[in-house]
């Protein structure tokens, strides 16, 4: 699987909730999130070029296709998004965990950073795992 930036990956996303979609769609759509985003990504305003050039860039790695109807293009996601999600978590963990998942839930435990669904979920997983693994 090809290497996705961020702003590849926001694009993907806005698809991902909605396709297929037109350029202009997604523009829409990535403006709508930014305006409810958190403060780091407030400002952030999606340029018409700007989308045009990632979604270019996402078709040229097969991220994407898209289908020319009338005078506008209409795009669709060819990666899963847990297919994606799952090979990219892997890759952290293996990267900067050696692989174990439990330094990663440690020092979000030790920062505090872990709430009662979080801990909850994660009961919930291991709970499932061992019945299914015994």
């Amino acid at each position: 699987m090809t290497e996705i930036s961020n702003a590849e990956f926001e694009v993907l996303e806005a698809l991902w909730q909605n396709y297929p979609a037109s350029a202009n769609d997604i523009i829409a759509k990535l403006n709508e999130s930014s305006d409810g985003a958190d403060d780091k990504n407030q400002d952030k305003q999606w340029h018409d070029k700007t989308v045009k050039t990632l979604l270019n860039r996402l078709v040229k790695k097969q991220a994407l296709s898209f289908e020319k109807q009338q005078r506008h293009y209409l795009y669709t996601p060819l990666l899963e998004r847990e297919a994606y999600t799952l090979k990219e978590s892997k890759s952290l963990i293996e990267r900067m965990f050696s692989g174990k998942v439990a330094p990663l839930v440690a020092g979000f435990a030790k920062q505090n950073d872990l709430n009662k669904d979080d801990i909850n979920a994660l009961k919930s997983l291991i709970s499932d795992w061992e019945k299914n693994n015994d």
